[in-house]
C-alpha cells in the first residue's frame, strides 16, 4: 500500500478525538473509590482539580462547583472519596478526565472527618484548653486502671507498677474497650473508679486499627473524662494514634505502660530525689542559721550602740539642766524682774510731759480747721462741681449729634457712588457668558445646515457603522426633523474611494 493510499485512509486528530468521545459518552455512570492526590482547588472559579488514585493507578478528576459544594465534602490530599461520574475528553488538548456528578468520603475517610469535625467542636467549648487540665500527683500511692480485664495490657500495667514501685496500690476497674456499648461500660467503669477516690485512673488500651480505637472518639465518652474529678492519664494505642479521649484527658502518653510509668517513679529515682532533697534542705538550713546569726549579731551591736548613745545623750542633758542659772542661783529671776519693772517706770515718767504737748497740738489744729469754722462749705463746693459738669454736657451733645449725622451722610454718598461700579464687572462677565454659550449651542450649529441622526432607541448616531441597511431613523434639523429609512450605508473607505474617483 502506497503513501497515498495510507494518507487517503488517515483521519485527521479532531476525527480521532471524536471518535474517543463518541465511545465514552456511550459509557455509563460509573462510581470510584480511590484517594485524593494533588489536590488544586477550590480554584478562582469554585472547580476542583486533582487526581484519584490507588495503589497501581492515577486519573485526573474533575468537581465542578456546584457538585462541590452540594457535597458538604473538604477535599484535601490523602482522603478516602466515592465519586460518581463519567469520563470526558477535553479536545483541545486530548486530555481524559473524570469528571464527578457526586462526591462522598468513604471508608476510614469519613470517620475521621467525623472525628475532626468533633474534635473541633469540643476544642470550642474548652475542653481541651491546657489551663483547665490539672496536674498529676508526682508520687502516687492509689491508682485505678481502667480497661479490659482481660488481655496483655492490664497484666504490662500491673507488671511495671511493681517493679517501679510496689507500694502503690492498684485498683482495677473492667469493662469492654471496643464493639457496640464499649463507651457506656468505659463511662461506668470511670464512676467506680471515681468512687474509690484514687489518687489518679489510668485509662488505657492496647493498639488496633483506626475502626478500633473509634471507642475512645465517642463523644460522651470524651465528656465524661473531661469531667471525671479525679485527674485522668490516657494510653491508648500506640504512639501514632490520638483520640478525643487523650485530647480532653489531663495527661496523654503514647502507651500504656508509658501511662503507668508516668504516675509510679521507680525506687531509685525516689531515693536519688530524697536524697537531693535533704541535701538541699540541709544547705538551706545552714545558710538560714547563718543569716540568723548574723542578723541576731547586727541587733546586738546596733543595740549597745544605742544603749550607750543614749545614756551619754541623757548625762548630757543632766549636766546641761544643772548649770543652768534658775538652779545655781534661783533669786537672780526675781532681780531681773525688779529691775525690768523700775526702767518702765522711768520711762513712762519721761514720756508723760511729750504726749500731752502733742496732744495739744493736734487740738489745736482741729479747732482751726475749715469744716468746724463753716460747716456747710463742702456742699456748697460739691454743687458747684456737678453744675458745671451739667453745662459741659448740654453743650457738648448737639456738636457731637452734628458730627454723628454729617458721617452717615458720607458714608452713603460713598455707598451710592460704588455700587454701580460694583455691579458693572459682574454683568460684562454674565454677557461674556451668555455669548460664549450661545456661540457654542447644537441649535446654531442646527441652523448652519448640519444636522443629528438618531437611532429608533433615540441614541445619537456618530458613525456609518452603527446602523444597517433597512433601518429606520431620524433626522434633526435646524428646524423640524425628519424620519427615514437607510437605503445604503457607505463607510470611510468607500467615501474616499468615490472622492478619488471624481
Amino acid at each position: 500500500m502506497t503513501s497515498e493510499s495510507l494518507a487517503r485512509q488517515a483521519i485527521s486528530v479532531s476525527d480521532a478525538v471524536g471518535f474517543a468521545k463518541a465511545s465514552l459518552e456511550n459509557m455509563p455512570t460509573l462510581l470510584v473509590s480511590g484517594e485524593v492526590s494533588g489536590f488544586r482547588g477550590p480554584a478562582r472559579t469554585g472547580h476542583c482539580y486533582f487526581q484519584l488514585k490507588d495503589d497501581s493507578a492515577a486519573m485526573d478528576a474533575i468537581v465542578w462547583k456546584g457538585i462541590y459544594r452540594a457535597s458538604g465534602v473538604e477535599l484535601r490530599d490523602g482522603l478516602q472519596v466515592l465519586m460518581a461520574g463519567r469520563f470526558q475528553i477535553y479536545a483541545p488538548t486530548g486530555r481524559l478526565s473524570f469528571v464527578a456528578k457526586s462526591l462522598e468520603v468513604s471508608g476510614e475517610g469519613l470517620l475521621r472527618q467525623q472525628v475532626a469535625a468533633l474534635a473541633k467542636r469540643l476544642q470550642a467549648e474548652g475542653l481541651m484548653d491546657p489551663a483547665r487540665k490539672r496536674s498529676i500527683p508526682a508520687f502516687c500511692t492509689r491508682v485505678a486502671v481502667v480497661t479490659s480485664p482481660t488481655g496483655s495490657v492490664i497484666d504490662d500495667v500491673k507488671r511495671t507498677l511493681a517493679r517501679r514501685n510496689p507500694l502503690v496500690e492498684i485498683l482495677v476497674s473492667g469493662c469492654a474497650v471496643q464493639g457496640e456499648g464499649a463507651p457506656a461500660q468505659i463511662i461506668a467503669a470511670l464512676n467506680r473508679a471515681v468512687a474509690a477516690r484514687p489518687e489518679a485512673i489510668l485509662l488505657v488500651r492496647g493498639g488496633g486499627s483506626y475502626e478500633d480505637l473509634m471507642t475512645f472518639n465517642d463523644e460522651q465518652l470524651a465528656r465524661a473524662v473531661a469531667a471525671c474529678p479525679i485527674p485522668v492519664v490516657t494510653g491508648i494505642g500506640h504512639e501514632p494514634d490520638t483520640s478525643i479521649c487523650d485530647m480532653v484527658a489531663d495527661r496523654r502518653c503514647s502507651t500504656p505502660t508509658a501511662a503507668a510509668e508516668s504516675v509510679a517513679p521507680a525506687f531509685d529515682e525516689i531515693q536519688r530525689s530524697f536524697h537531693d532533697r535533704e541535701r538541699r534542705l540541709a544547705h538551706a538550713m545552714g545558710v538560714t542559721l547563718q543569716a540568723r546569726r548574723q542578723t541576731i549579731e547586727a541587733y546586738e551591736l546596733r543595740a549597745r550602740q544605742g544603749m550607750r548613745a543614749r545614756l551619754d545623750a541623757a548625762s548630757a542633758s543632766v549636766e546641761a539642766l544643772a548649770s543652768r542659772r534658775p538652779l545655781s542661783a534661783p533669786l537672780s529671776m526675781l532681780d531681773d524682774r525688779q529691775m525690768q519693772l523700775e526702767l518702765t517706770a522711768q520711762r513712762l515718767h519721761d514720756a508723760a510731759p511729750r504726749m500731752l504737748s502733742r496732744f495739744e497740738a493736734q487740738v489745736d489744729a482741729l479747732a482751726a480747721h475749715r469744716c468746724l469754722q463753716d460747716p456747710w462749705a463742702p456742699l456748697v463746693a460739691r454743687r458747684e462741681v456737678l453744675d458745671t459738669a451739667s453745662k459741659r454736657m448740654s453743650e457738648a451733645l448737639p456738636r457731637l449729634l452734628e458730627r454723628t449725622d454729617a458721617s452717615t451722610q458720607a458714608l452713603e454718598q460713598r455707598l451710592r457712588a460704588l455700587g454701580p461700579r460694583l455691579l458693572r464687572s459682574q454683568r460684562e462677565t454674565i454677557g461674556r457668558c451668555a455669548a460664549q454659550l450661545e456661540a457654542l449651542s447644537p441649535l446654531k450649529v442646527l441652523a448652519r445646515g448640519y444636522a443629528i441622526a438618531r437611532d429608533e432607541e433615540g441614541h445619537v448616531i456618530g458613525s456609518a457603522e452603527a446602523v444597517r441597511e433597512g433601518e429606520r431613523i431620524s433626522v434633526l434639523l435646524g428646524s423640524g426633523s425628519i424620519a427615514a429609512q437607510v437605503t445604503e450605508v457607505r463607510s470611510e473607505e468607500k467615501l474616499g474611494a468615490s472622492a478619488d474617483a471624481r
